[in-house]
């Protein structure tokens, strides 16, 4: 028997499982073949109060957002699942878990980040906490993306860093991110994440984005201290495909309307901002 057999019906997974749509990976490789920019819009459940979240649900139609994102470092089980119940109700967006343990996987989201944390050295993070979540991913009928995860210097320490116990690889040295995530590439992982962190002094670097787009081949998504429509257009201008803002919306959720317009083609990306 595996060791949260007990968890499991705790977790919520032994609900009727909710309607999923098609693979969301074939639609994040469709996109990224065809050019199409996609916002990616990241909801801490402990960290947003409900009069945002209220107000981010009602952008979520705009233009070029194409995935919701819950997840955080400290998520207790009824605030996850109750967010995850509301944005059920409110957008047909599809939810994907960003978890940062396996306690936060619940069958309720249509898909998960089954994150390898590859710039660490942690074997908790880079196959330890999987092992444990793996058979209960599997029961809940989750779709599994296999993500490679790369924590990006931002400027100031942050939370995934400190619970990971990990190192993040220093902004200025875009060839280790470029040749981690390429490693990553070989053993398997199909997503990749560059993360600056939640509340990030400094975003992840053009540069950087520029040199890891280079070498591998599967969809890129970048996140950590984006805070205005121009970053947004930078990234996608260096070669992201996925552009994940969080934190900046929960203090200011009409962003999300200027942000938007980038993948709408009111802000040129293919211009140097």
């Amino acid at each position: 028997m595996f060791i949260f057999d007990g968890l499991f019906n705790d977790l919520g997974a032994n609900q009727m499982k909710p309607n999923r749509p098609p693979s969301i990976f074939t639609e994040m490789t469709a996109c990224q073949a065809l050019g199409k920019k996609k916002l990616a819009v990241l909801i801490d459940p402990d960290g947003i109060n409900p009069d945002n979240l209220f107000s981010i649900t009602e952008q979520l139609q705009l233009p070029g957002i194409g995935y919701v994102f819950i997840g955080g470092s400290f998520i207790q089980k009824d605030r996850l699942e109750t967010c995850l119940r509301y944005l059920k109700e409110n957008t047909d967006l599809p939810l994907i878990l960003f978890p940062g343990h396996y306690f936060q996987v619940n069958a309720l989201a249509d898909a998960i980040l089954f994150l390898s944390l590859i710039s660490g050295r942690n074997p908790e993070f880079l196959i330890g906490q999987q092992v444990i979540a793996a058979p209960y991913i599997k029961e809940s009928g989750l779709e599994s993306i296999a993500t490679a995860y790369l924590l990006i210097d931002g400027g100031r320490p942050n939370t995934a860093s400190y619970m990971s116990n990990t190192t993040p690889i220093p902004a200025d040295k875009p060839g280790i991110a470029a040749h981690t995530a390429l490693a990553g590439e070989m053993l398997g992982l199909k997503l990749f994440y560059l993360d600056a962190g939640s509340g990030a002094k400094n975003s992840v670097t053009g540069e950087m984005i520029k040199q890891v787009r280079s070498l591998i081949s599967g969809p890129l998504i970048v996140g950590g201290g984006v805070r205005s429509a121009e970053q947004v257009a930078l990234h996608f201008n260096a070669g992201a495909d996925i552009v994940v803002v969080g934190n900046v919306l929960e203090e200011n959720p009409s962003l999300l309307r200027e942000m938007s317009a980038v993948c709408a083609g009111k802000i040129n990306v293919r211009q140097k901002i």
